[in-house]
């Protein structure tokens, strides 16, 4: 009689778990990150930066985030990499980039992006200056499901087209 408990105890424990199994839901492919993710994260931040300038370009930033400028030293954390931000807040100033590729980690919480740049102002004589470059974004995503920037680099130097 014993044998024959604990059998039935072990079956319905093994059916407990097939069935805990079987009834769990797949995650959705929607749920999964992209690289196309990752490319509208870019977009949506060129969007906030030239809506809401510097506030909307930070919002994008992880607290612990590091800004790469070129040939300068490394900014380490948001409230740091935001004191040089102030450009995007003035309307002569125009930021713009587009990614040229994207990619995603195979665990699905860190991606980045890569493409080029250019920076517009107007000079006190009346001049445009025109900077062309190539950045570097990589994406992590954060604890609360929200993406944010973790690393942000940048270089100039492409030749005007």
């Amino acid at each position: 009689m014993r044998k024959v408990i604990t059998v039935t105890l072990i079956l319905l424990a093994l059916a407990v778990f097939a069935w805990k199994l079987i009834s769990a839901k797949p995650s959705k492919p929607a749920d999964r990150a992209t690289a196309e993710t990752i490319k509208q994260l870019e977009a949506d931040l060129l969007k906030a930066a030239s809506n809401h300038g510097s506030a909307g370009y930070m919002s994008f930033y992880a607290d612990d985030a590091v800004e790469l400028p070129d040939g300068a030293d490394a900014i380490i954390g948001k409230a740091n990499i935001a004191k040089g931000m102030g450009f995007l807040d003035d309307k002569n100033d125009r930021l713009t980039w587009s990614p040229v590729a994207a990619s995603i980690s195979a665990s699905g919480d860190m991606g980045y992006t890569w493409g080029t740049y250019e920076f517009r102002s107007k000079l006190n004589d009346g001049s445009e200056r025109v900077e062309h470059g190539k950045y570097m974004t990589v994406w992590k995503k954060q604890a609360d499901g929200a993406w944010k920037v973790a690393v942000d680099m940048g270089n100039t130097g492409l030749k005007q087209k």
